[in-house]
């Protein structure tokens, strides 16, 4: 039995690991190579190129702060932001007090915002800071982890001077002001939006820091929540509960991405790296990728949806765009990188036909977020309110002793999924449920139900070999199997 489970985790993993790199080998548009090569035949000076990719970065971070109405796209949607950097454009001469007209304009926290930025955090705070440590870079941004006054950790973002969209921009025109000034749009296009959408499962803005730093005026560092990367191969390895969490967060985001205020919002570049974990609730910490615009058509066939295992034709509406484009666009992504990996493995057998109706669904597009959100909702209720749990009319149910303050230290044993990787320790929404697992356990004999709760309200139950070393503890109650 422990073999077969080793083997099928084992498969499990190997298909993990081939979908997830099928996904990230076939994003939609992700092609530098390409977008070179059209930069060859594009006609034009490297001035006015690089003039037009300022302008373009520009007003589309004004737009999203005063919230205009999104233009009309200009190429295919899927030709992502951090992508763009292969059209090139002019050296633009600022100055710190004259120019930037960019840093003028887009300073936060600016009259037209209509958010306040909760914790006001500014260069002062960073001065000083400890503990710095890099945590990774992208295509623009760099980000590291430090701690402010001894007390508050946190991630810093600027642009990386040594990443792609600077490498790139730096070899074609060779100004480094310059193309700072363009990978840092990015940023305050970022800053932007983490300031207009606010959301219990977007990232925290705390504040930002204009600087002068390596010869270049006006340097921009954001200050945000700090969160733990968002590893697939260890939560394969937690149990269901945690990842039926995971996959709530994501729903309840994209829920609010679809009717946020600045209209439909769809992330273009959408991958496990661009979300991270604060306090076991899933948050997406990348935005600088993301897009309100939606894609004018004149029929169905302009509203194709391609991704590597599928593709959809949406329904082109009378107003002349497609319908829920970018709803669509993230829930498939959902669906592809998270729901097909997360949801279905090691559910509660009853909870498994729901769970594999929403992989299904959401797997063709049948529903739409409002139907998928409702649906999981509807296995939350279920699970917290022990309505999963199969009739039992406990026959040959071993009697147990109820030993009230007391633990039992040592004789545990391995169990899996399990909230520990030393221990068998799962949630239960019973005793009932607890004395079934037991039964079910061969190596268990005993039980202790603790003081700890999940987030469902459920409590922790840490299931034992035995209970020969049976100590005093006033918070826990401990239940041993009677022999006969």
């Amino acid at each position: 039995m422990k073999r077969r489970k080793i083997a099928a985790a084992a498969a499990f993993c190997v298909s993990f690991f081939l979908g997830t790199l099928l996904n990230l080998l076939f994003i939609p548009g992700f092609d530098p190579h390409q977008q070179r090569r059209g930069l060859g035949r594009s006609g034009g000076s490297s001035s006015e190129l690089l003039r037009q990719q300022m302008k373009e970065r520009y007003e589309e971070v004004v737009r999203y702060r005063q919230h205009w109405a999104p233009l009309p796209p200009a190429r295919p949607l899927e030709r992502r932001l951090m992508d763009l950097a292969g059209r090139r454009v002019s050296r633009v001469h600022h100055k710190e007090e004259g120019a930037p007209m960019d840093y003028q304009m887009l300073h936060l926290p600016a009259a037209t915002a209509s958010v306040v930025v909760t914790h006001a955090l500014g260069c002062g705070d960073i001065a000083n800071v400890t503990d710095i440590q890099y945590l990774g870079s992208g295509y623009t941004k760099a980000v590291f982890k430090a701690v402010l006054n001894r007390t508050l950790a946190v991630a810093l973002k600027s642009v990386d001077f040594g990443g792609h969209d600077m490498d790139n921009c730096v070899r074609q025109y060779g100004t480094v002001e310059d193309c700072y000034r363009m990978a840092s749009y990015k940023i305050v296009k970022e800053m932007t939006l983490l300031q207009r959408l606010q959301h219990p499962n977007i990232l925290k803005l705390y504040g930002y820091c204009y600087q002068d730093n390596n010869d270049i005026a006006n340097t921009l560092t954001t200050i945000t929540e700090l969160g733990s990367p968002l590893e697939m191969i260890q939560l394969l390895q937690t149990s269901w509960e945690e990842r039926f969490r995971i996959c709530l967060s994501l729903v309840h985001l994209l829920h609010y991405l679809a009717h946020s205020p600045l209209g439909s919002v769809a992330l273009l570049d959408f991958r496990p790296r661009q979300f991270v974990i604060v306090d076991g609730e899933l948050k997406v910490t990348d935005l600088d990728d993301a897009t309100i615009d939606e894609t004018l058509c004149s029929n169905d066939s302009d509203c194709f949806l391609e991704f590597p295992a599928r593709n959809f034709t949406l329904t082109c509406s009378l107003e002349g765009r497609c319908q829920n484009l970018n709803e669509k666009r993230n829930l498939y992504n959902a669906y592809r990188f998270f729901f097909t990996y997360l949801l279905p493995h090691s559910a509660p057998p009853s909870l498994r036909p729901s769970l594999d109706t929403i992989v299904n669904a959401t797997g063709e597009l049948r529903w739409g977020i409002d139907e998928t959100l409702v649906q999981l909702e509807r296995v939350l209720y279920l699970y917290k309110n022990g309505l999963y749990l199969q009739n039992s009319t406990n026959v040959n149910m071993s009697e147990y002793k109820q030993i009230h303050k007391a633990t039992v230290q040592d004789e545990n044993y391995r169990c899996w999924p399990s909230y520990h990787h030393e221990y068998c320790l799962l949630s239960v929404f019973d005793i009932r449920e607890a004395i079934s697992i037991c039964e079910n356990h061969s190596q268990c004999n005993a039980f202790i139900l603790t003081n700890h709760k999940t987030w469902t309200g459920r409590q922790l139950v840490l299931f034992k070999t035995g209970s020969s070393q049976i100590m005093p503890d006033p918070d826990q109650i401990v239940y041993v199997k009677m022999a006969g």
